[in-house]
């Protein structure tokens, strides 16, 4: 059965698609078009995004990075290898606790990221196309509260 399918297959004929599965279709368009957007750097979204939670949350473990990057900790383990070969992070001992390394981003990880930020801002402008600064205020809000309560 094609993807999708068994979605549709589960709703009424004319019936509006579930949410989970609009949700799904916007997630999927965004890493195909940030994949395109990030191949000239050698960079995939997943990859894209790791950088983006350590910029706003330095010095993760790799087990929270995995978790904040949505990826398994396998996963996290070859990205963060992959990642720092190409000294984009660096690992390091925390501070706070010298027993726990930590993942941390390097200045050219900084400088990447800075690199593709209009461009993927303006990626996030034309998915928002047509959506007032209400509207994309409500958005925002509904989705936060969408993902609390899954996490929370």
């Amino acid at each position: 059965m094609p993807a999708g399918t068994a979605a549709r297959a589960a709703a009424p004929a004319g019936s509006e698609p579930m949410l989970l599965y609009l949700v799904k279709q916007v997630e999927l368009a965004v890493r195909s078009h940030l994949d395109n957007l990030l191949r000239p750097a050698g960079l995939t979204a997943l990859q894209y995004t790791a950088l983006t939670v350590l910029e706003r949350h330095p010095d993760m473990s790799a087990a929270q990075l995995a978790r904040n990057s949505f990826v398994t900790a396998q996963s996290m383990a070859d990205m963060i290898t992959a990642l720092e070969g190409r000294g984009l992070i660096e690992r390091h001992r925390d501070q706070a606790d010298r027993r726990r390394l930590v993942v941390a981003l390097t200045t050219a990880g900084r400088d990447l990221l800075d690199d593709y930020r209009d461009q993927v801002a303006a990626l996030e402008k034309r998915m928002l196309a047509g959506l007032g600064s209400d509207e994309t205020s409500r958005l925002r809000h509904c989705l936060h509260a969408c993902r609390a309560n899954l996490v929370g």
